[in-house]
């Protein structure tokens, strides 16, 4: 495999924004971006102003040919991936990785039903490799991201040995070194991955509905309980699946919670205060699917289900439940 030299950003939200701003610091001409029809002359013409700086990322459109990318970053909501999938088809090559720094547990499979697990995949490994974005703050209000802190990329095998890592994990760590993008490689993956989708389910929920910044989560005992409530159902539901988090994991929450810019906003409380579909099918949505299927009870997820869609029907027409 070759390195590491061409990054195609799709979704330039609040995380891909921010993403693209760090890996251009340090390997300038590096980073495009992925857009269509509107987005793709806005971009063009205004570019990104991340924590004050514009910039000018080239732009690339779904239909560009002979436009094939070393690493793709998917960075859209749960609800756009299925379009991405289709738009960034034309930029996956045989040297291609793909990283999703998407929230949730599931958007892997998606994208290895469609491209398969790309270059320098363990034998008998079917998809890209597990990833997950924590600790970085990024809020994006219209053309402007700004972000205090810069979180870690966590990704790699379901499980990894860090004395023989697999040459897909080993490839895509060299370049984050070379791109100041912080990194971790977990002994495993997947319950890091549970871990954030635990936080997720907890906090981008309970902060949609109250419409509050992390500061009420920090100070106030009350908004916590809600947030923890939820949390406890995605570790009880671990536990009957074999991931197994524990109340530790509330701690070590907590402990990344406090580093966090007190006014900055969960990307679903974002989603409520700018009336955008939020990703509650993704978050309570799935925790009640799969208690259903581990029989686990997820009454707190299923009420919030309710109350997040409710939420919603007050101003996107049509998505009242039946």
């Amino acid at each position: 495999m070759d390195e590491i030299k061409r990054v195609l950003i799709v979704g330039t939200g609040a995380v891909g924004a921010a993403i693209a701003s760090i890996i251009s610091e340090h390997i300038p001409g590096s980073v495009y971006v992925l857009a269509d029809g509107k987005r793709f002359e806005r971009y063009n013409r205004d570019g990104f102003i991340v924590n004050g700086k514009t910039y000018h990322f080239p732009v690339v459109s779904p239909v560009s040919t002979h436009s094939q990318f070393d690493l793709i970053i998917v960075a859209v909501k749960h609800h756009h991936l299925s379009e991405a999938i289709q738009q960034m088809k034309a930029h996956v090559g045989a040297n291609t990785s793909i990283l999703s720094l998407m929230n949730g547990i599931s958007s892997e499979e998606q994208l290895g039903a469609r491209f398969g697990a790309g270059p320098g995949a363990p034998e008998g490994v079917q998809l890209p490799p597990y990833a997950m974005i924590l600790g970085i703050d990024a809020v994006r209000i219209g053309n402007e991201t700004r972000f205090a802190s810069t979180g870690r990329i966590f990704f790699g095998e379901a499980t990894n040995n860090k004395a023989a890592l697999s040459p897909r994990v080993q490839r895509i760590a060299r370049f984050f070194e070379k791109a100041g993008v912080p990194y971790e490689i977990p002994e495993n993956m997947l319950r890091s991955l549970w871990f954030k989708f635990m936080i997720n389910v907890g906090v981008n929920q309970a902060s949609a509905i109250l419409r509050a910044p992390y500061r009420l989560f920090q100070t106030n005992s009350e908004a916590k309980a809600v947030m923890e409530t939820l949390q406890r159902e995605v570790i009880a539901l671990s536990q009957a699946m074999g991931i197994n988090l524990n109340e530790q994991d509330l701690g070590n929450w907590e402990k990344t919670l406090s580093t966090l810019h007190p006014d900055n906003l969960t990307s679903m409380c974002q989603d409520v205060l700018a009336n955008r579909k939020t990703e509650v099918e993704m978050f309570a949505g799935t925790i009640v699917q799969l208690g259903k299927q581990y029989k686990v009870p997820t009454p707190a997820n299923e009420l919030v289900y309710n109350l997040i869609k409710a939420i919603e029907a007050t101003y996107i027409p049509g998505t009242a439940n039946p």
